[in-house]
């Protein structure tokens, strides 16, 4: 097979491709990156396969590689392809391939289709593998070899290249497989309400201003808070600027150490237990200095977010909620988690009615009931193994 593998290296051979996939029903779509030494992830491989010829022949439809890193390759056609809203653009997992586009071209494939959402919505189970559905779907099994692959490395060789793309010849079955379950189920609408997330903007924007709330903190007094925020500010324009990743500027708990010693001079970072040895000196100390100095002058604190005080009841409530969630994502057959999570039903207990499990698709599988349960409308009764809902006396 790998002899045979076509690798577009020009623009021309692409948008020929890409006329073609215009044609059919969907493509099938992933990428190989490199992050680890970048913020913006490298794009360094795309894979594309069209459907099979027949149903007879899964493997017929043409597979291509693309290499982005070949000179002089545009992947404006490909860019093109993707605006085509008559041809389906197939991904697993898209949440990464997605950001790279809409940080390089800024778009998004339109329409989407993700076969991990997919799944969990036809009762795979949460955040369920690629190797699970080809195994279970399109039975058949993956070689691993090449699953560490620098994908910046060329040549490739012929086992990576093999690898690479059959990341997008099994998902043609996959995808026809699910698309098939979710319109038998009549379930279309819930996998649009999942993808919507993938396709907003704001799933992708990191603003710097913004970056402090990512940080797990014990302490939340104003002061300490302010002075994070503009350490936490400082590292993600300074990582953003010189695409490097953050923790190469200063780690999380470095962070939270100079938040908390408010250092005042390249003698103070000297002290440090966990600051790099290049955040020391230099621009980075210079940028450390200055946002806990900011952070020490602003008068503009943070407002840490207040916890729930509880009201009488809440935990017993919680604890019903859980009963009922089980028993409706049993009976939907999706996972529980896919529904609402523990902080969601700890948050409709204590009155919060803008949770995510009370709106959509969740609200017809489980927010409605919860709502009635907890005004008391209707009450919970196990017979024979089974949780039923009942009206309440």
């Amino acid at each position: 097979m790998s002899a045979d593998i076509i690798t577009i290296t020009e623009t021309e051979a692409l948008a020929r491709f890409c006329h073609t996939a215009k044609r059919a029903p969907y493509v099938t779509v992933d990428t190989e990156f490199l992050r680890e030494r970048t913020y913006w992830s490298k794009l360094c491989l795309i894979q594309l396969a069209l459907p099979p010829v027949s149903d007879a022949d899964n493997q017929g439809g043409e597979a291509v590689l693309v290499d982005p890193l070949a000179p002089g390759l545009s992947l404006e056609p490909l860019y093109d392809l993707f605006r085509h809203e008559a041809t389906v653009k197939v991904f697993h997992a898209a949440r990464q391939d997605l950001e790279i586009f809409f940080h390089d071209a800024g778009l998004f494939p339109k329409p989407l289709f993700d076969t991990q959402v997919a799944a969990m919505v036809c009762g795979f189970g949460e955040q369920v593998g690629y190797e699970t559905l080809v195994r279970k779907i399109a039975r058949a099994s993956l070689d691993k070899s090449s699953r560490f692959t620098d994908w910046s490395r060329r040549p490739l060789s012929d086992a990576q290249k093999s690898y690479a793309l059959a990341d997008v010849t099994h998902l043609r079955s996959i995808y026809e497989f699910l698309a098939a379950e979710l319109r038998r189920n009549d379930r279309e609408s819930w996998l649009a309400e999942e993808l919507a997330v993938l396709e907003n903007p704001e799933t992708y924007i990191t603003r710097p201003e913004e970056a402090w709330m990512k940080v797990r903190t014990r302490t939340n007094s104003p002061r300490f808070l302010a002075i994070l925020r503009e350490l936490a500010r400082f590292r993600e324009s300074y990582a953003q600027e010189r695409d490097i990743p953050r923790t190469r500027v200063y780690k999380d708990d470095a962070m939270i150490e100079l938040a908390s010693t408010k250092p005042a001079s390249e003698a103070d970072l000297g002290r440090s237990r966990l600051l790099l040895r290049d955040a020391r000196r230099g621009d980075i100390a210079n940028g450390i200095l200055a946002a806990v100095q900011l952070g020490q002058e602003t008068k503009d604190l943070p407002k840490p977010k207040a916890e729930e005080p509880g009201k009488p009841g809440n935990a017993a409530l919680s604890d019903l909620l859980r009963v009922l969630l089980k028993a409706k994502a049993d009976a939907a057959g999706v996972a529980p988690k896919l529904i609402a999570s523990s902080s969601d039903l700890d948050a409709i207990a204590t009155g919060d009615r803008e949770v995510p499990a009370l709106k959509g698709w969740r609200a017809e599988v489980f927010g409605n009931d919860a709502l009635r349960l907890a005004a008391g409308e209707i009450a919970l009764s196990a017979r024979g193994g089974a949780v039923r809902v009942v009206p309440a006396d």
